[in-house]
């Protein structure tokens, strides 16, 4: 793969990338009017194969594949981006399916996105007509201090010193005694949300410096609902949470479907070598609340770049095709 653009058969100016936002089964002129692309330019359509790639023009000084290498290092540019694709992609979601394509994928041109919905018809329309009607919301669980009773305090003799490492070890087990308690309880409440949902994925917890939270983070799920079903999810997950005093749940979203698409094959490959060198902006750009998140302030940065929930699978890393 070079950084060198090649000449652009399908309109995009030589110097010009395109950036690839989400995949719908039709694109209205007026869904499209008003939203802004990545790089400040306005949105625009590419049809091929009965299929719609949403899309926005990439100057390849910042965004070609070298560029990308240098960028996705540098966490303000990383928030930035997630932010701007989010916000397209969020907006096509809320105008019906979509298929996001993760985070910093750049074609050299429209022939080749094109060519990329021919490829890929039978798999992205299976993953739209899964979607259709569905919304992903994330529940997170966080540790509450104290919801598990402490150790007695350990009688016995011997000084000051003694007496200390007595409460310490209490304490110690007390804290590892809760946190157990709180592993336990959010396997349970995922498991009774796995159930309810079409689909669900378990993320790995966030840490504390990027959720804000006080306390650790224990459940990050994602789950995919019939809008039908919605209520009865919230339901749910407010007598889970009476049922489970351990740990504090906080439900989110809707966000787009970014933990229950696919990466397909070629997707990993074409990224792989844009992703080799920018390990932390590759691994940042991981999850489903990445712009969202981000755009709110508590995950803003490395887990910007994760993408709503985060997931997240959907803005994964850089791919260059």
């Amino acid at each position: 793969m070079s950084t060198t653009a090649d000449p652009a058969p399908g309109g995009t100016a030589p110097d010009t990338g395109v950036w690839l936002h989400g995949v719908v089964t039709e694109a209205a002129p007026a869904t499209l009017a008003g939203i802004t692309g990545i790089a400040g330019t306005p949105v625009r359509a590419v049809a091929a194969a009965g299929l719609v790639a949403v899309v926005s023009d990439a100057p390849l000084t910042e965004y070609g594949e070298e560029a990308l290498r240098r960028n996705l290092e540098d966490l303000g540019w990383l928030e930035r981006a997630a932010r701007a694709h989010h916000a397209v992609v969020d907006a096509l979601s809320r105008a019906g399916a979509v298929v996001p394509a993760r985070l910093a994928t750049v074609y050299r041109d429209d022939d080749r996105v094109a060519r990329m919905l021919a490829g890929r018809s039978t798999e992205l329309a299976g993953t739209l007509a899964r979607l259709t009607g569905r919304e992903e919301w994330g529940v997170k669980g966080y540790v509450v201090p104290g919801a598990t009773p402490g150790a007695e305090e350990p009688g016995g003799g011997g000084g000051a010193g003694t007496a200390y490492l007595r409460r310490r070890r209490a304490q110690l087990t007390a804290r590892a005694e809760g946190q157990r308690v709180a592993g336990d309880a959010a396997a349970a409440v995922h498991s009774a949300l796995a159930g309810y949902a079409v689909d669900a994925r378990r993320h790995a917890p966030q840490d504390r410096r990027l959720s804000g939270a006080p306390t650790a983070m224990v459940l990050n799920g994602a789950y995919l609902i019939d809008r039908a079903g919605l209520d009865g999810f919230s339901a749910l997950v407010g007598a889970l949470a009476d049922r489970h005093p351990a740990i504090r749940l906080e439900l989110t979203g809707p966000w787009p479907p970014y933990s229950f698409v696919a990466e397909p094959q070629r997707s990993r490959e074409a990224g792989a070598d844009a992703a080799r060198g920018p390990g932390a902006g590759a691994d940042a750009a991981r999850s489903p609340e990445a712009g969202a998140d981000a755009a709110r302030g508590p995950e803003a940065g490395a887990d910007a770049a994760r993408g709503p929930e985060a997931g997240a699978d959907a803005v994964r890393g850089p791919a260059w095709a």
